[in-house]
């Protein structure tokens, strides 16, 4: 299994970022063919205080393979799209490749 996880830092305006995240891009994002779960968190801090990030989004696929699919087809083409116009600035996207123990 892999993941695509998004890192988030703390946008200028977190009310809007995050309106445009839970009523936009986050529903555009889990229609990505293949997608088995999407997983968001917001970051409240760090053990040793504040902390830089916002929201980190988790977006698990079955392959490598079906991730690329994904991220190529129509439905990611409009989340890249939008990701970029919303939160180019702030962003890091990660391939993550789950290890089972």
């Amino acid at each position: 299994m892999v993941k695509l996880v998004a890192i988030y830092r703390v946008p200028e305006d977190v009310e809007a970022f995050d309106k445009h995240y839970f009523e936009v891009h986050g529903p555009l994002a889990e229609k990505m063919p293949g997608l088995i779960k999407m997983e968001v968190g917001k970051v409240y801090g760090t053990p040793a205080g504040d902390s830089d990030l916002h929201l980190i989004a988790e977006m698990y696929f079955e392959t490598k393979e079906a991730l690329m699919e994904a991220l190529s087809s129509a439905e990611g083409r409009a989340a890249g799209k939008d990701l970029r116009g919303f939160a180019g600035n702030v962003v890091s996207m990660h391939f993550v490749e789950v290890v089972e123990k």
